[in-house]
């Protein structure tokens, strides 16, 4: 097989970080760091397989593949491949599930902490000679807090919900969640989504983007949080009205915000929550950890060669 990677460089940075040998395995491999959208025909035309990340595969883009009969993501969402077109011209489409949920709920957790802990503020105090220069040997130079006995809030109760919620336990939190099905499990009360938002004192996003997601963090749901609630988002950008926050944080109404996910990505110039105080914002690494890398890679050569062996898995629309 002929095996074009789009946009290689948003799974790895090279061989001594994650090594594509096993997929050097399965065909010739061309690999470009990123591809513009204009140049996707030129680049895909003689290709069998395709393997991208957010590369747009539509059907003007695709039209000129004639080769092309798979298409697999680097990814769980697929939103960006025209599964349509896809199916009708007899292209599988073929995405990874479930590879992320230790990492998002690791970096989850370690953004509640930093704001709870206050672990980099301290650092730098201490890096800055506050310590050296403290009269007594435990400077309370920030207010810090403990996670037991307070209510998370968690919005979305899928795979990576639920692993939030199995560490929320261990801390001693209490746990509400609210997802459509209203079901839970002994980790986690169902709570409808207004109540969830008034009782938490930590809210945290696990639903994916769609039209009933879209926004749904605004200035009115923002306006129902628990007065100094902390708001966490590792899921999607669009999920966010972020003037709305922002304007949530500096009023005081939450007292402060940690997200991996802007709209759009990477950060804009003009992103309205760039600098803010008490945001915090990490660039979209929670699922980026080595071995969940590694785990993905091997779910996307797993999903190849169930497909040439003619039982392809992981369809997208099936």
């Amino acid at each position: 097989m002929k095996i074009v990677l789009t946009d290689v460089i948003t799974i790895t940075n090279g061989e001594d970080d994650l090594s594509l040998a096993p997929l050097r395995e399965l065909g010739e491999i061309i690999a470009y760091p990123l591809t513009d959208y204009e140049e996707i025909p030129a680049r895909i035309k003689d290709a069998d397989a395709v393997i991208c990340n957010k590369t747009r595969l539509d059907s003007t883009s695709l039209a000129g593949a004639e080769n092309l009969k798979y298409i697999g993501l680097w990814a769980t969402g697929f939103d960006n491949i025209d599964v349509a077109y896809c199916r009708k011209n007899g292209i599988t489409v073929c995405n990874a599930g479930s590879y992320s949920t230790s990492a998002v709920a690791q970096h989850t957790f370690a953004l509640i902490l930093e704001h709870y802990s206050k672990v980099g503020a301290y650092s730098g105090f201490v890096r800055g000679g506050g310590w050296k220069k403290s009269p007594t040997f435990s400077p309370i130079a920030y207010r810090t807090n403990e996670l037991a006995g307070k209510t998370l809030g968690i919005v979305g109760y899928g795979t990576i919900g639920r692993a939030v919620a199995k560490i929320a336990r261990a801390f001693g939190m209490d746990v509400l969640a609210f997802n459509r099905s209203g079901e839970t499990d002994e980790f986690a009360q169902y709570a409808p989504l207004d109540r969830l938002l008034s009782e938490s004192d930590i809210v945290t996003a696990h639903c994916p983007l769609n039209d009933d997601s879209r926004l749904m963090f605004n200035a009115r749901t923002f306006s129902q949080f628990k007065e100094g609630a902390l708001f966490i988002n590792t899921a999607r950008g669009g999920l966010v009205d972020e003037q709305a926050l922002k304007d949530a944080v500096l009023s005081g109404h939450l007292s402060g915000a940690a997200i991996d996910v802007l709209y759009p990505e990477p950060m804009s110039d003009g992103c309205v929550l760039s600098g803010v105080e008490r945001i915090t914002i990490t660039p979209h690494v929670a699922w980026a950890p080595i071995e969940t890398r590694r785990r993905l890679l091997s779910i996307v050569c797993e999903n190849i060669r169930a497909f040439c062996s003619g039982a392809p898995q992981n369809v997208v629309g099936d």
